[in-house]
């Protein structure tokens, strides 16, 4: 016997048997629907495809161990010539495979090619240009166009950076002013230096301002780039130790200087060093020395320290006004020893209690030194580019030792001089005598003796 009953209800997540007359008047508007969801999908692939082709894929290029690589961005001011703005990316890319043209008119396109979304690796695989050659090429433009702007660069020396190392040259002078960067380039134009040359050019006109304290710095000009590298020689001949070499780097000091002054100062250290023996300068290395401990700090050192001292600092850009501007007495008063300064001063120094340092801490000042290579070290080997301390005693102010050390006042900068170029120059009295030179903490440990001190 057969029994006829109802058909199982649908589950409830189908809603279009929920409802039957709903499915049937959206089941159109669904289809309509996914297809435009596929066509649009179709349309992003082929986008991306044409990107892919577009844009060569390849691994990003080896650093250096312990370097990390970052390839150049151009900033977006850097303007397409012209010419090019017509040009499609394939055709750029194509002047720039064949260089066609001069480099400075092609270099341009790189700048353009990198906003449009290429990287230096993906311009290398079409181009063949190394990255490295990329940004070489960019910054040397940008030096270029630095040239053209300038009014103090003549523009007929331009053309001697349009042939062979032109982007080497210019790339180093990179870091140089504006005023600098035309001077260097002239410089290196006369006299066809090659790209090393120009590199110790920069480097010497770049370093020049920072060695306002070293001897004969006064004698050379700033503002010509010759001086800079013929104090630069001035400079190695001071640090070296065979007799022949000193002469030869005076007379190469010499060749190469530009005003009357340096020449001057120049020939009076080589009528010195001329007549001078081996044994003559041992005898003025040893009148040079100077019994001024030199010593670096430990880390925690002075929160291990039984007894600590604190000492007004004073900047050394300061000059004589800031020494003598900071408190000179320090009192500990009531129970507890709060300690109280004669007048208000922003700025303080903490050392461990040292022997000589306390002796001197009723009148001492810590004089912040900015580099320590402005101090007359015995071997630039002992210096390096680092703040230091350098603790002086105020009540101490007669220039009484030839070997001794002192702080003067030049120019409204303290610097620190030998007492034997200071009773040579007549100076009398000093700002301070200096009693320790303390340099920060660091992982090595590199303590200089007594002897290391110029």
């Amino acid at each position: 016997m057969l029994s006829l009953s109802h058909p199982p209800k649908p589950p409830s997540f189908f809603p279009y048997h929920q409802n039957p007359r709903l499915t049937t008047e959206n089941r159109s508007r669904l289809q309509q629907q996914q297809q435009q969801q596929q066509q649009q999908q179709r349309r992003l692939s082929v986008s991306v495809s044409a990107s892919a082709a577009k844009l060569p894929f390849s691994p990003p290029p080896s650093s250096p161990p312990g370097e990390v690589y970052q390839p150049f961005r151009p900033p977006p001011s850097s303007p397409l010539p012209a010419r090019f703005r017509s040009l499609s990316v394939v055709e750029r890319l194509d002047v720039l495979r064949l260089r066609l043209g001069l480099w400075h008119e092609y270099a341009p396109l790189i700048s353009a090619l990198s906003r449009d979304g290429f990287t230096p690796s993906s311009i290398e695989d079409a181009t063949g240009i190394p990255g490295a050659e990329q940004n070489r090429l960019v910054v040397a433009h940008q030096v270029r166009d630095s040239l053209v702007a300038s009014a103090a660069f003549p523009p007929d020396l331009l053309a001697f950076f349009d042939y062979g190392g032109g982007p080497e040259l210019l790339y180093e002078l990179r870091f140089l002013s504006a005023a600098q960067r035309a001077a260097s380039a002239a410089r290196v134009a006369e006299r066809r230096l090659d790209p090393r040359g120009a590199r110790d050019l920069a480097r010497a006109v770049k370093d020049f301002p920072r060695r306002r304290a070293d001897d004969g710095w006064r004698a050379f000009s700033p503002d010509s780039p010759a001086d800079c590298l013929a104090f630069a020689f001035f400079r190695q001949s001071r640090e070296a130790l065979d007799h022949a070499d000193r002469l030869a780097a005076l007379r190469r000091a010499l060749d190469t200087a530009d005003t009357d002054s340096a020449r001057a100062r120049i020939a009076e250290e080589i009528e010195r060093r001329a007549d001078g023996s081996k044994e003559e300068d041992e005898e003025e290395e040893a009148e040079r020395r100077a019994a001024v401990p030199v010593l670096r700090l430990r880390y925690g050192e002075v929160a291990e320290a039984a007894a600590v001292v604190l000492l007004p600092a004073v900047r050394a850009a300061e000059g004589a006004a800031g020494v003598a501007a900071a408190p000179a007495r320090l009192r500990a008063q009531g129970e507890l020893g709060v300690v109280a300064a004669e007048t208000a001063w922003g700025r303080w120094a903490v050392l461990p209690g040292w022997a000589p340092v306390m002796e001197a801490s009723e009148t001492a000042v810590a004089v912040e030194m900015e580099d320590g290579r402005a101090l007359p070290w015995r071997s630039i080997l002992a210096a390096a580019e680092e703040a230091v301390l350098v603790v002086a005693d105020r009540g101490r102010r007669k220039v009484e030792q030839e070997g001794g050390a002192y702080v003067v006042d030049r120019e409204g900068r303290l610097v620190v001089e030998r007492g034997k170029r200071l009773m040579e120059t007549g100076v009398a009295q000093a700002v301070a005598t200096v009693v320790l030179v303390v340099r920060p903490p660091r992982e090595e440990d590199d303590q200089l003796s007594e002897e290391d001190w110029e």
